[in-house]
Formats: C-alpha cells, sequence, structure tokens
C-alpha cells in the first residue's frame, strides 16, 4: 500500500524547509508498514546547536503555512542536539551531526524504503540515499543464530 499524497507532501515540505536552513543528509523513510505508529520518518542533520534549532523553526513554521500542522510533541529543543517534532503520520528527527552518527536511525530504517527526494532538494542536501550506512547488515544479511552454546550456559549454572 502507497503513502497518502498528502504525507509524502508533508515529507517534501519539511526537506524544502529543512535545506533552506542548510541541512545535510536530508532523508526520509516510508515506515507505515513496519512502525504502525507513523507513515513515515525525517531526518537531516544540522552542524550546530544553533543550525538544528533553526531547522526546526523553519520547517515547523512551513507545515502550519502550508498544512495548518502542529506538532502533536516536540522533544530535545532546548539541547538542540536531537529535536523530534511529532505530526502524528509524519515523525521529524533533526540532529547535530555527532548525534546523527552516533544514534544512527538511518541504520535502524534502512530496510524501510526510501521516499524519493531527488528533485524535491538539491543532491548536495541529500546525502546518499542509495548507500547503507557504514557497518549496515540487514536482518536477512545477519546471523542471528545464538552465539552461546548449552554447555557455557550449565557451567554458569553451576552445573
Amino acid at each position: 500500500m502507497a503513502l497518502p499524497a498528502n504525507t509524502v507532501s508533508i515529507i517534501h515540505q519539511a526537506a524544502k524547509a529543512a535545506e533552506d536552513k542548510l541541512a545535510t543528509n536530508i532523508r526520509a523513510y516510508d515506515v507505515h508498514e513496519t512502525v504502525g505508529l507513523a507513515d513515515a520518518y525525517f531526518v537531516a542533520t544540522g552542524e550546530t546547536e544553533r543550525q538544528v534549532n533553526a531547522i526546526v523553526d523553519s520547517i515547523e513554521d512551513d507545515l502550519r503555512e502550508q498544512f495548518e500542522l502542529k506538532p502533536i510533541r516536540r522533544e530535545g529543543r532546548s539541547q538542540g542536539r536531537w529535536v523530534l517534532l511529532d505530526f502524528g503520520d509524519v515523525v521529524v528527527h533533526i540532529q547535530h551531526g555527532e548525534d546523527r552518527e552516533f544514534y544512527a536511525l538511518d541504520r535502524l530504517w534502512a530496510d524501510s524504503p526510501a521516499i524519493d527526494l531527488s528533485g524535491v532538494v538539491s543532491e548536495d542536501a541529500l546525502g546518499s540515499l542509495s548507500q547503507k550506512p557504514a557497518g549496515y547488515v540487514s536482518a536477512d544479511e545477519a546471523d542471528l543464530a545464538p552465539t552461546v552454546d548449552d554447555n557455557s550456559i550449565a557451567r554458569r549454572l553451576g552445573h
């Protein structure tokens, strides 16, 4: 099932607003089949706390003007390191570059389809949507078999 057109429009507007404040690595993911709480996640990077907050303000202002949307919930604004805006169907994450790398949200959502933002924002603002984040291993590629054998468990239990 495809994303509702309104959700895609909201993501596109958020991307434009983020690019206006020089956000980088702008990405969006269709998570409606995997998460269930939202249709899409949007993530972008700011290099300073001030820039993170400017990106957040720009997105909030644009979505209010274009769609009459206000966030249901806002987290992290005072620190300016990782701000979450919950608009219901769309959840926006704006992260400081160091936090983006450390928390690697893109890795969590890498199995979800990327929402195409080409033609919406510049290639420089997009980052590379076709590459998996460093260290990424999909569930299909991972060896999910237990690594502890029965003997090691018995030894720990004193048997």
